[in-house]
């Protein structure tokens, strides 16, 4: 399997572009490397008119932040539509135990656009939001008590350590994001920052369902939603971390192939068999679409469901992930040996001039894998 990569907004201006501080200095600068291949042309056709289509790399150690930077930002919840380019944003600042990440690519989640939507007002940050959970970049500057990083290097994280309760107003849709230390991890080596970006939320919620589910060597497990962020990765570890004996995924017809190509020892084309008809059960069922009613049919006595969204039918559990750089450095040489791979929807990458058309099409629910947004400023 290999990882995909692929009408301008206008620029608005915001005019609460005061709610975060703002150090001093001049802007961080970061190397282009050029792309090939498929994915240059992907990202060519998308790419802002006069901006350069490349792979970020390493920012000098010696470069500074700005004191204002890009943002999108909303400050009332709603659709897409609610989301402005804020021009001159404040740099957030960087507190103790904290790093400043020169943002080279952001992802998006649906928790991204439920938060956007007012779905989680009653433990949201307040308003305006710059949203975003998923970042890759380079430390810029850090704060005090940080004595794992250290300017120059190259970073990947979920910056919020709980996505629903108080999550940062300042996220990764932006050139920079200030994250606590213990929640980023260096990024793979042989991951550029599109792909790096595509991981953090999704491989954190797939690695602890499976763990909380008791998969282990030997058993099987039945993912539901194999195409998505989520689900292509929860194939994956399965096979390569977990040991699974037997692992199933379901998908759209076109999407079949893909499911093997992750490592799927059954694919099921949910257009044409229901799943829970079929004879096989399954340790665990891993329903990453709202499908717990049904999920629970297929799983064996003494199994476990792991329901991401939608209702909980017992045995079913729902969790919400935790943020964690560690986890993210123990499945780094997993990533770097390429045993595990970023899935990452061929439509983009979308440039960040393009982030209210990227929402749109991740509420669609057709992308396949992740949506990312590269490159940012």
């Amino acid at each position: 399997m290999q990882a995909f990569l692929s009408s301008s907004i206008p620029a608005t201006s915001y005019s609460r572009s005061s709610f975060l501080p703002q150090p001093p200095q001049a802007p961080a600068k970061l190397a282009i490397l050029p792309l090939s291949g498929p994915r240059a042309a992907a990202v060519a056709r998308r790419t802002e008119a006069g901006r350069p289509a490349g792979r970020c790399v390493a920012a000098s150690a010696s470069s500074s932040p700005a004191a204002t930077m890009k943002a999108w930002a909303y400050d009332a919840y709603g659709d897409a539509s609610v989301l402005k380019l804020d021009e001159a944003a404040a740099v957030p600042a960087v507190g103790e135990g904290q790093v400043l990440v020169k943002v080279a690519a952001a992802a998006l989640n649906p928790v991204d656009a439920k938060r956007r939507a007012g779905k989680f007002q009653a433990t949201d940050s307040p308003l305006p939001t710059v949203p975003g959970y998923d970042v890759a970049g380079v430390v810029v500057k850090v704060g005090g008590g940080v004595k794992g990083l250290k300017e120059g290097d190259e970073v990947y994280g979920m910056i919020s350590e709980k996505p629903l309760e108080g999550p940062k107003q300042s996220g990764s849709l932006a050139e920079y994001t200030a994250v606590e230390e213990k929640l980023l991890a260096l990024k793979p080596k042989g991951l550029d920052f599109a792909q790096a970006a595509g991981l953090p939320l999704a491989i954190l919620t797939a690695n602890e369902g499976l763990e909380r589910a008791g998969l282990a060597a030997g058993k099987s497990v039945l993912v539901l939603g194999g195409a998505g962020g989520v689900g292509s990765l929860a194939i994956q570890l399965a096979k390569q971390v977990y040991g699974a004996s037997k692992v199933a995924a379901t998908a759209s017809t076109k999407k079949i192939e893909l499911l093997n190509s992750l490592g799927a020892d059954v694919a099921i084309d949910y257009t044409k068999e229901n799943f829970e008809e079929l004879p096989d059960k399954y340790d665990v069922v891993f329903d990453a679409v709202g499908q717990g009613d049904k999920a629970v049919k297929v799983v064996k006595e003494g199994g476990s469901v792991v329901v991401l969204t939608g209702a909980v039918t017992p045995p079913g559990f729902r969790f919400v992930v935790s943020s964690n750089g560690s986890t993210l450095e123990k499945l780094n040489p997993y990533l770097e040996s390429g045993k595990v791979k970023p899935l990452i929807d061929p439509t983009g990458p979308f440039p960040f001039s393009q982030v209210v058309e990227a929402f749109s099409y991740l509420e669609t629910g057709r992308a396949t894998g992740k949506v990312v947004i590269f490159p940012v400023p």
